[in-house]
């Protein structure tokens, strides 16, 4: 059983008020029933929560397997919850849409950030990952909190590189630690990025323009703890697609392939959850 926080009222953009999914995400269809508000407080009850999310261009399917095989391969224990974030990042025309997402996954920040405060308030504690454009979902709902949240993993960041020290400070303040995972060989974010975010500052200037992606090179500038940047070695070739589980169901979890790129960042995600020393990359 996994169980998801949906924000999607359809999928071209349309944010509905969070609530949450539960059911078996390898069926074929998946089979997700909606869960009673009311039981939400007991299944989060003194447990250490991770809320993960995806980024832009992932349909519903596609994210609630990927989300759903990232928590296996994260193995929660018993005094630990894992819920997929669902959010409308997806649209007809992607490559048209960029710019405006921006504001869904604004929007959906702000509605999971005070979701959280209602339903997990009786959570040990929370914690947020998230995959490219997810970063503005997760940084939104953090800033949104009326708690710290005990750990903020962002990869491969659709985001400008200095909005941890200017326009999400205060959600980085907001954390125990936070940890960032780039590569220089993200193709998306040295080639889509700049254009769509040059386009979003035209539509709704909240961020200084020409900047380069988080998920490249990590923060504009170098912080310190509680902030910790990790870059992938550009012999690892990692790009866009390389961080989460597969959503098809032909391909297996765990993956046999030991070239397969996923498990490493998977596993990265998993212990930056836990605040474990990583030992990847190196």
């Amino acid at each position: 059983m996994s169980y998801f926080v949906n924000l999607r009222a359809g999928d071209y953009g349309a944010v509905c008020e969070p609530y949450v999914l539960a059911g078996d995400v390898l069926a074929d269809p998946p089979g997700m029933v909606s869960t009673p508000y009311e039981v939400l407080p007991n299944l989060v009850r003194d447990k250490n929560v991770l809320l993960s999310t995806h980024g832009f261009n992932v349909n519903y399917v596609d994210g609630l397997r990927a989300l759903g095989r990232l928590e296996a391969v994260t193995g929660p224990t018993s005094s630990e919850a894992v819920f997929g974030v669902l959010w409308p990042g997806d649209w007809a025309i992607p490559a048209i849409n960029y710019p405006f997402e921006d504001r869904i996954a604004v929007h959906a920040g702000r509605l999971l950030g005070a979701f959280c405060n209602r339903w997990f308030s009786g959570a040990q504690s929370l914690s947020f990952v998230s995959h490219s454009l997810g970063a503005r979902v997760v940084l939104e709902a953090v800033a949104a909190l009326k708690r710290p949240a005990r750990s903020l993993c962002i990869t491969a960041g659709a985001i400008g590189a200095d909005c941890l020290g200017a326009q999400y400070k205060a959600a980085a303040k907001n954390c125990e630690r936070v940890v960032t995972l780039s590569s220089r060989e993200d193709l998306v974010l040295a080639l889509a990025f700049p254009i769509g975010d040059l386009i979003a500052d035209i539509l709704d200037l909240d961020h200084k323009p020409f900047q380069r992606a988080l998920g490249r090179r990590g923060p504009e500038k170098p912080f310190g703890p509680p902030i910790t940047a990790s870059q992938i070695p550009d012999a690892s070739d990692y790009d866009h697609g390389d961080y989460l589980p597969p959503s098809s169901l032909k391909q297996p979890v765990p993956d046999p392939d030991p070239a397969a790129k996923w498990p490493a960042a998977a596993a990265f995600m998993a212990r930056a959850f836990r605040g474990q020393r990583q030992t990847w990359p190196l």
